[in-house]
Formats: structure tokens, C-alpha cells, sequence
């Protein structure tokens, strides 16, 4: 079967093969209007619940770890209560201002973490679905006064509020340069400022929404009973919706099926086209009877409209939910973990260069044709630790151990990880893993700042405001306790934005490395070398990649060809009695391309 008739039998689209992804954290990405920074009454019913007797929109520029006046006096001493309590200002504006940056940078598709209404800082308990945050908008108290006209179930009530209409002006923007942009969908659950869930509150058993959550018991003066209800993993902030056999309830369902053809067709907005398409928050928490519903509809609004999923599991377990009528691909975790095996774990904690191409090659042959191609293949994200504090806390536990990882790489709740800024050589480790994402089988997914060279730790340190070069940042200098320690200057790494920017060009003009074949042609665990080349309608790239500490000289066939460009270190290489010699400095590789 020829390339052409075999991508014509795939259910994914063919444009999520070719884009390289930027994951944007709105709330920390750029305050691009200050006049609508949320206030303390915007943010009551997020985590804490305890309100504040002082606060105020956070210093940008400030030491994530320094406690700011106002915080101090709030006489607390629990860090996790100020950092949830922080909010920069973030919005939608600010990401339009900086869509020419991530242009710029080469970047062809943009994942935006929640943007709908809510009052935390993450937004992933939604007051509702078919609302932009109106702190995220031009116009918060206007936005609110508006929304408040509405019967959130009949769509014909429905309003355009002045944060919604940024949000279209963002999408359209967004196509304007030739990029696309999905949303985040939060379906599990939502949370306790939702519509639905205070209408509950308020009404009891004779809210039209009583059926919409799992509800363990109701207020009852007599029987001395009160409300009580299921929270996602126990976390009462985020009540979950409730599902029967057929899925999410028929209420429930209904809703979300309105609220994502609003966002995927604006109707009679002026412009063309909505999102092209979704990330689905804890997929796995509801059953496949409603996604594959959902799919549907997705797909009759847009037939090349891209899904992907959060599915943090073993690939086996994955496998059902992308057999093309459910998912196209996912948050590619499995690729992130066997990188850090391969690349960033010290012995014995490192597999062999045999066993990470074993992997590679499986990852591809599991699933249904393309959809390797469009998984979403990540390092950091809003819930890990950012990869440079991860190489530079490499040896603390196996990325792979996600329940136990995640507490580990966790500053405040280990005291011995070290949050310190990463040095040169654990930079050039975090190259190297760029490298490799940009040549391997997948979409690249950068996560905001990763390649300024920001750090942090796992959630809520993964989660700090985005390094500007037009923004004053004092150093960081403290730890999490508060102690004082050696100064770490706060600056975009200007030579890090470059190799991204290099790798990405070096992608994005290469449709080997979007569309191309795998195959290992070196596997050195000795000298843990991994060649393996990309191969597209006859034209071939060949990646050599030394993970080794000591230089190494390395000789392949040379298949006929006389001469190499080396895409990455600007050599051309000539082969000599049919063998390419290829010198690869420690910790690098080569990407070669026969002319």
C-alpha cells in the first residue's frame, strides 16, 4: 500500500501530524490587560476555603518562594494555601500579544489549559463551560452582570460576553498565522461555584440539576442529616458529574454538547472557524460510552477536528481508547518517562539504548495507524516538574511511578528536592531530550517557559509566571521553609530558546520528521548510542544520538550516498568506500540528510 492510500484509511487528522505543540498555563502565561485582574471576591470557593484577610495580585517579577507582605500578614504557615492564593493576571490578551513570540519560535498549535469561567487559579473547576473566565476578558464585572440573564441550560439565552468575544478574536488570530488552537475539556467534573452545583446547594432535592452529581445524603433538620456528596478523588472542590450506562447523565450530557458546538461553530460571530479541537481532562475517569458519543458530534461539526486525551497509564491500557472512535492520540506521558530512563536517570535507574528504541518501536505498533503520529509527545506539563529541575533532581524516584513521583518531585513535601536553577551540563541534557522530540515519531509539546530555561517543581511550582525579557525578576533566593539560600538570577536563557527555535525550523521543514517511517539502524548499549532514521516518499533523514559522557566516532552504511548535511551542527559529511564516519561530541547528536 502506497504512503498516500495507507494516511487515506486513518481516522486521525492529518494536519496534527505536522504542527508542534505549546502548552500555555493562561493565569502565568501574560497579563496583557491589568484592568482585569481578579479581585478577592473573584477568587472565593477556590482552594483554600478559608478566605484571606489580605491579598492582592502577585508581584510578576517576584521570588516564587518569598512571601510578599500581605501574605505575611495572614499569619500562615502552610506555603501550599499562599501559592493557591496567588494570582498574577494572566489573560487572554496576553496571549495574543505573544503570538507573534511563539511564531517566532516556530510553533504551530497551541493547547490552552481551562479558560472557562472559575475562580481558581487553574481553572479546571468550572463555574461553567459556555463562559470565558471573565477575569480572562476585558470586562469582569460587566461579563458577570451579563451571564447572570441567562438560563445556563437553553442556549437560546445564551450570551456573548466581552471575554468570549476575546476568545474568538484569539482564535481567530491564532489561523490568521497559519496555527491552531484546542481547549481544555473538563467533563469529569466541575466545581462548587458551578451553575449547576449551587443551584443543588441551594434547592435540594428540587434542583432540576439534583441528578447531575453524586449525591450521598440531603439536608434533613430532623433526621440530623446534611448535604454530602462526591467529590473527584475525594476533592469536595470539584463534585462529580454523575453517569449511568449510556455515559455522563442526559442533562449533564446535553449541556457539554452545547457548550462544545458553541466553541467549535460561533455561530453568526464573524468568523470562519472555532477551535480545532480538545484536550480531555482525566479521560479515563468517564467510561467510553460517552466519548464515543461525543466523538460524534465533535466530528459532525469538523471533520478534521483534533482529540486528545489525558491517559496516564500503561499502553495496554491505553489502546482502547484510540480504535477511532474514541481519541486520535494523547498527552504522550509514555514518551516522557522512557526518555528519562534512557537520557536523564542515573545507573542502574538508566535502560539501555536497545531497550528505549525496543519501546520507541512498540509505542508506534501498538495503536491503529497515525495515531503515534499525533500523540502529543511532552516532557513537563501543569503536572509535573519542569524537565530542568527534573535532570536537575535526577535519582529521586522513576518519572514512570507517577502516584509516587508526583509527591516526590514535590518541593514542599520533599525537603530534599533541590530547587535550584539548572547548571550548563544539565542544560545540555534537556537539549539533547529536545533532539530526540523533535525527531521522533509524534507531535513535540513544549510546556510554557521550557524553553526560557524556567524551573520548578511539580504542582504548584511548575506553575510560576513566564519569564519576560521586558519584566524586572528579582533573583530567587529563597527555599521553600523561607531559608535563605545561594541566589539564582531570573532571566530568559537566550541560547536555550535558540537550540529550541533550531530544532523546531529543523522539524517544521522536513516532512520526514512529521510523516516518516521509524527504524533503528544502531543500537550501541555499550557506548549507548541509538541511530534510527525517518523515512518519506523515498527521502531519508538519519538521527545519531551519543548519550554517552565520552565523544564517540560512529560508522554506518552509507546506502549509496556520497555526501550528508548535518542539520544540526551545519557539517557536510562525505562518505568513503560506501561507510560514514560520523564524530559526535558527549551528551549530542547528529541529524543527517543525503544530498
Amino acid at each position: 500500500m502506497s504512503e498516500t492510500n495507507s494516511r487515506s484509511t486513518e481516522f486521525v487528522p492529518q494536519w496534527a501530524k505536522t504542527v508542534v505543540w505549546y502548552q500555555i498555563f493562561p493565569e502565568r502565561f501574560r497579563d496583557g490587560d491589568p484592568t482585569n485582574n481578579p479581585t478577592m471576591e473573584d477568587i472565593r470557593g477556590a482552594d483554600p476555603h478559608e478566605p484571606p484577610n489580605h491579598w492582592q495580585v502577585h508581584p510578576w517579577g517576584s521570588d516564587w518562594y518569598e512571601l510578599q507582605p500581605f501574605e505575611k500578614q495572614n499569619g500562615e504557615p502552610e506555603l501550599w494555601k499562599h501559592l493557591l492564593r496567588r494570582r498574577y493576571g494572566g489573560d487572554l490578551q496576553g496571549i495574543i500579544d505573544k503570538l507573534d513570540y511563539l511564531k517566532d519560535l516556530g510553533i504551530t498549535a497551541i493547547y490552552l489549559n481551562p479558560v472557562f469561567d472559575s475562580p481558581s487559579l487553574h481553572k479546571y473547576d468550572g463555574a461553567s463551560y459556555h463562559h470565558i473566565d471573565p477575569n480572562f476578558g476585558p470586562d469582569p464585572v460587566g461579563d458577570r452582570r451579563l451571564m447572570q440573564t441567562e438560563n445556563p441550560i437553553d442556549p437560546t439565552t445564551w450570551v456573548w460576553t466581552r471575554a468570549d468575544e476575546l476568545a474568538l478574536a484569539l482564535i481567530e488570530q491564532v489561523h490568521h498565522r497559519g496555527m491552531r488552537i484546542i481547549f481544555d475539556g473538563v467533563f469529569n467534573h466541575m466545581g462548587i461555584k458551578s451553575f449547576a452545583f449551587q443551584d443543588v446547594l441551594k434547592n435540594q432535592q428540587r434542583s432540576p440539576y439534583k441528578d447531575w452529581f453524586y449525591i450521598k445524603s440531603w439536608d434533613h433538620a430532623e433526621r440530623g442529616e446534611t448535604f454530602d456528596y462526591e467529590g473527584w478523588f475525594g476533592i469536595k472542590s470539584l463534585p462529580e458529574l454523575r453517569e449511568d450506562e449510556a455515559g455522563i447523565v442526559q442533562g449533564a450530557s446535553d449541556y457539554i454538547f452545547k457548550a462544545t458546538e458553541r466553541w467549535m461553530n460561533p455561530k453568526n460571530k464573524g468568523i470562519q472557524y472555532g477551535i480545532d479541537g480538545w484536550r480531555l481532562d482525566v479521560a479515563f475517569c468517564i467510561g467510553h460510552p460517552f466519548w464515543k458519543k461525543w466523538r460524534k458530534h465533535v466530528r459532525s461539526i469538523n471533520p478534521e477536528a483534533y482529540l486528545t486525551a489525558e491517559l496516564i497509564d500503561l499502553p495496554e491500557n491505553v489502546k482502547p481508547y484510540m480504535q477511532g472512535d474514541e481519541f486520535d492520540g494523547e498527552m504522550n506521558y509514555n514518551f516522557a518517562f522512557s526518555c528519562a530512563e534512557f537520557f536523564i536517570n542515573p545507573p542502574p535507574m538508566r535502560i539501555t539504548a536497545s531497550e528505549f528504541n525496543k519501546r520507541l518501536q512498540e509505542s508506534i505498533e501498538m495503536y491503529p495507524a497515525g495515531v503515534a503520529f499525533v500523540s502529543q509527545n511532552l516532557f513537563g506539563s501543569h503536572d509535573a516538574n519542569r524537565i530542568g529541575s527534573h535532570i536537575v533532581n535526577r535519582g529521586i524516584g522513576n518519572f514512570r511511578d507517577w502516584s509516587q513521583y508526583f509527591g516526590l518531585s514535590q518541593a514542599a513535601k520533599n525537603p530534599q528536592y533541590q530547587v535550584r536553577k539548572p547548571n550548563e551540563e544539565e542544560l545540555k541534557l534537556q537539549k539533547l531530550f529536545v533532539i530526540m522530540q523533535m525527531t521522533a515519531v509524534g507531535a513535540p509539546m513544549i510546556y510554557y517557559g521550557d524553553e526560557v530555561g524556567m524551573w520548578g517543581a511539580n504542582d504548584p511550582d511548575c506553575r510560576k509566571p513566564m519569564i519576560w525579557d521586558d519584566i524586572e525578576f528579582v533573583d530567587e533566593a529563597f527555599d521553600p521553609d523561607g531559608v535563605a539560600r545561594r541566589q539564582d538570577h531570573v532571566r530568559p536563557n537566550q541560547d536555550l530558546f535558540a537550540h529550541y527555535q533550531k530544532l523546531i525550523a529543523i522539524r517544521n521543514s522536513h516532512p520526514e520528521l512529521q510523516f516518516g517511517s521509524y527504524r533503528s539502524l544502531l543500537t550501541d548499549d555499550e557506548r549507548d548510542l541509538l541511530v534510527f532514521e525517518r523515512v518519506y516518499e523515498g527521502s531519508r533523514i538519519i538521527i545519531v544520538l551519543n548519550n554517552s559522557s565520552v565523544a564517540a566516532a560512529i560508522e554506518l552504511p552509507a546506502a549509496g550516498t556520497r555526501q550528508y548535511e548535518d542539520l544540526l551542527n551545519g557539517h557536510i559529511i562525505n562518505s568513503l568506500d560506501q561507510k560514514l564516519i560520523v564524530n559526535i561530541d558527549s551528551k549530542w547528536a547528529a541529524i543527517l540528510k543525503a544530498k
